[in-house]
């Protein structure tokens, strides 16, 4: 960062408008002041173009009222006109438009109990969370407003406050889980008396809704901070609000054997920082398992013959099941990230698997991510990746359609065989799969043939005859 960063312009490259969003900001700053308002990009789009990253969202201050921009732009939805947030969209683009604004007192951690619309941004800047959040610029010419001290921690690599940090955490509780999520999205540091609030606020994070959190905690997860953002979590007492079950993992000893690199929670930093390090960025669901494949072992640890974690896949599963159903994620994600879970140790066996086991293994939902996250958490410990590369040659080898091939048979065909229904189909159609992955039967012919040299129809019934 050069010191170009502190002067009063920023100067606007092509690069800078680099996506339809930004355009569209762009546009609707010019469209704004064509009628007489002011208007100027705000927040974090311009917190990212002084750092040189690309922003993924943009919001644009206006002393238009909500209902002045709604006029202007046809089609625009008014998201809290109370707040003064109007969306406006333009194909897959969507833009904030925010009036300028003052809060006042705060009762529930979340919202203000009233507004006052104001054509000031020095007042409106006031209200905001942290200062490098704090800055506003012209799209045309790259004028910098800074009211607040934004650009001297932009250079100093600092989150701070705007204005007292109690008063800022206890306005809105999930601005302590944010300045932990920019600090290591950015690999900034927090600044100390901010940091020391945090500490002194951090229970009353469990006043955030689970669904405000878990977009905190994803995007701290997902947006190559996951490490340092945990390590903070920890730092300032949040994590043991949000994820004591994590917390958890913390001194809890591993056989030296296997994780020379200490305990579980120093093979999970470990873990996240090698996802950290990857050039593609990692799905919600992979930075979870990651976080969570281990999270069994605290209740599991016993000391034998050597430490033990018995059936620590299966306890893990379920209880990271529990933490998220508690932070609301999706069902999909819910199965997705106990599957992770619960199958992390069958990579111990997969050399001697018999070849339909094998099959069934690798055909499972999104197998890329349970094959990524074997590699890494056999990085962060032993450093063997002999299973993870048998595993990759057998996939190469082995067609897409013999992992998971159409059914010879059905339950239905079983009916017509003079089976009834029962328990034991689910036995007889998983022998008739694993004899079809070991490519011992190929047409329902031979699946037929199969089942009536194995199984007896019941009493009374007698099997069709295979044409």
């Amino acid at each position: 960062m050069g010191a170009d960063l502190l002067s009063t312009t920023y100067t606007i490259i092509e690069e800078d408008v680099d996506s339809e969003t930004g355009e569209l900001a762009r546009q609707i700053v010019e469209k704004l002041r064509g009628a007489g308002y002011k208007a100027w990009l705000v927040g974090g789009c311009v917190r990212d173009r002084l750092l040189d990253r690309k922003p993924e969202d943009y919001d644009v201050a206006t002393d238009a009222l909500p209902a002045q921009v709604a006029a202007l732009f046809e089609g625009s939805c008014p998201k809290g006109p109370d707040y003064g947030v109007v969306s406006v969209r333009r194909g897959e683009a969507e833009v904030e438009v925010v009036t300028l604004r003052s809060d006042h007192r705060y009762q529930d951690g979340r919202r203000p109990l009233s507004v006052t619309f104001v054509d000031d941004p020095r007042l409106d800047v006031q209200r905001r969370d942290f200062t490098v959040n704090g800055l506003l610029m012209d799209p045309e010419t790259g004028e910098i407003l800074d009211f607040v001290g934004g650009r001297a921690d932009l250079e100093a690599r600092l989150i701070r406050t705007i204005g007292e940090p109690d008063r800022r955490f206890t306005e809105d509780y999930l601005r302590m889980l944010r300045a932990i999520r920019l600090a290591a999205v950015l690999n900034f540091r927090i600044e100390p008396r901010t940091f020391e609030s945090i500490r002194r606020h951090c229970r009353l994070v469990s006043k955030v809704s689970p669904d405000r959190i878990r977009i905190e905690l994803v995007r701290t997860l997902t947006e190559r901070g996951a490490r340092r953002g945990m390590e903070l979590m920890d730092e300032s007492g949040l994590l043991a609000e949000i994820l004591p079950e994590v917390a958890r993992m913390k001194g809890v000893p591993q056989p030296p054997e296997f994780h020379p690199e200490g305990d579980v929670w120093t093979h999970t930093l470990l873990m996240l920082d090698l996802l950290d390090r990857r050039e593609k960025k990692p799905t919600a669901t992979l930075a979870l398992g990651v976080l969570l494949h281990d999270v069994g072992k605290p209740a599991t640890y016993r000391v034998a013959d050597r430490i033990r974690f018995d059936e620590h896949d299966v306890v893990g599963a379920q209880i990271a099941a529990d933490i998220l159903r508690r932070l609301r994620f999706s069902n999909d994600e819910i199965r997705q990230v106990g599957a992770l879970v619960r199958y992390h140790l069958r990579w111990r066996h997969v050399r001697q698997m018999r070849e339909s086991k094998l099959k069934r293994f690798m055909a499972l939902d999104r197998f890329d991510e349970h094959l990524e996250l074997h590699r890494l958490d056999c990085l962060a410990s032993h450093g063997g990746l002999d299973n993870y590369e048998f595993v990759r040659r057998k996939l190469a080898e082995t067609p897409p359609e013999e992992l998971k091939p159409k059914r010879l048979i059905s339950g239905r065909d079983l009916i017509q065989m003079g089976f009834r229904p029962g328990p034991a189909f689910s036995v007889i159609l998983a022998e008739v799969e694993d004899a079809q992955l070991e490519s011992r039967l190929t047409t329902p012919e031979q699946a037929r043939e199969f089942v009536l040299a194995r199984f007896e129809p019941p009493e009374g019934r007698r099997r069709q005859e295979v044409a």
